[in-house]
């Protein structure tokens, strides 16, 4: 009789542990359909007006574009309409497939596209009124507001030299990111681990903080020996800064019963460091770095508009001395996208970095 009840709990158990880690394996989307209520057939509707609102204004936007006449210059007029065409298809197809996904119980898609399409939708609109404010009734004044397909065609006509001032300023940001990253993190993990250190530190930091990127112009003009070199000193120090903030916040917060437990286990200074207040403040760790990198974005353009012989700032300021408009919006377009990306592989980095803080796994 007890060996049956023994051999029952043991099955107990051994379903137990079966469960647990099913439950660990469940990704958030899985844990999220688990929890979401059934939706009645007016949200049902709702949601697939929300999702089909994008495709929706991107066929006005084209038939917008097609049908009405320009009222200025517009070369090459079918750059813009092969492109809404191609977003136009690219969304309806991601669509279809969310909802083949969606019938065979695979939502992912279709709910990311969900929560998308407000945005897309937004965008499209804006673009739309955007185009009819210019090239459709001058209401903006051109060539000082180009219209969205010329900003198209003068990124297409002069794309060589967009793509080497790209990759100049891609690689003077990241040098600059780089050095910048490194001394904060040294300054600020000293700083937040030792009090000694955060004397001296701490009234540089309160005094250069406050500055703007701006003001080190005058001074790097005259002290600089080059402007490549004055331009990489502007991104180190307002990365510096940024992050070493940030590291020695986050080191100097983290519990002191964490160092009391790893000292007792006879823990030595530099596990300390390492093994304790690094990992433990990592996620303002993190925050520094991306708020560096947002610093780091504004001034590498005021750096290459100070002179720098290269760069999408440059560009701007050249371009803008020859009243090509069109172009100077360009690479205003181009800053906007690759910075964009830059931030958006940080942030996929930070994910990575901090997936323990993330109750379940992806």
């Amino acid at each position: 009789m007890f060996q049956m009840l023994n051999e029952k709990e043991r099955n107990e158990k051994g379903l137990l542990r079966e469960d647990a880690k099913s439950l660990r394996k469940l990704t958030r989307e899985q844990l999220a359909e688990l929890e979401e209520r059934e939706k009645t057939p007016r949200e049902k509707m709702m949601d697939l007006i929300i999702t089909v609102l994008p495709a929706v204004v991107l066929a006005i936007s084209l038939l917008e574009y097609t049908i009405m006449p320009d009222v200025n210059p517009n070369p090459m007029r079918h750059i813009y309409t092969v492109v809404l065409a191609i977003v136009f298809v690219a969304y309806t197809a991601a669509f279809i497939l969310g909802k083949i996904k969606e019938s065979k119980g695979d939502k992912k898609l279709i709910r990311s596209l969900r929560y998308r399409a407000p945005l897309y939708a937004a965008i499209a609109a804006i673009l739309t009124l955007y185009d009819i404010l210019t090239i459709k009734t001058n209401y903006f004044t051109y060539p000082l507001v180009p219209c969205v397909n010329s900003i198209m065609y003068a990124a297409w006509t002069d794309r060589a030299e967009l793509l080497r001032c790209a990759s100049h300023t891609l690689v003077l940001m990241f040098k600059g990111y780089g050095l910048g990253v490194v001394l904060g993190l040294i300054t600020g993990i000293t700083c937040g681990y030792s009090r000694k250190v955060n004397y001296w530190i701490d009234p540089i930091l309160k005094f250069m903080g406050p500055i703007p990127i701006s003001t080190w112009i005058p001074i790097i003009a005259v002290l600089s020996p080059s402007l490549s070199g004055g331009a990489l000193f502007i991104i180190v120090v307002g990365v510096w800064t940024a992050v070493t903030n940030a590291s020695r916040a986050g080191v100097a917060n983290v519990d002191k019963a964490y160092f009391d437990a790893a000292k007792i286990l006879g823990a030595s200074e530099r596990q300390l460091i390492f093994k304790v207040a690094i990992p433990a403040a990592m996620p303002n760790i993190m925050a520094g770095m991306t708020q560096g990198m947002m610093t780091a974005c504004t001034a590498i353009m005021v750096a290459e508009m100070m002179g720098v012989k290269g760069g999408l700032g440059w560009y701007i300021t050249w371009v803008k001395s020859w009243a090509l408009y069109n172009n100077m919006f360009a690479s205003l377009f181009i800053i906007c996208l690759i910075f964009t990306i830059v931030t958006k592989i940080l942030n996929m980095v930070k994910n990575r970095v901090l997936r323990w803080q993330i109750g379940v796994t992806k």
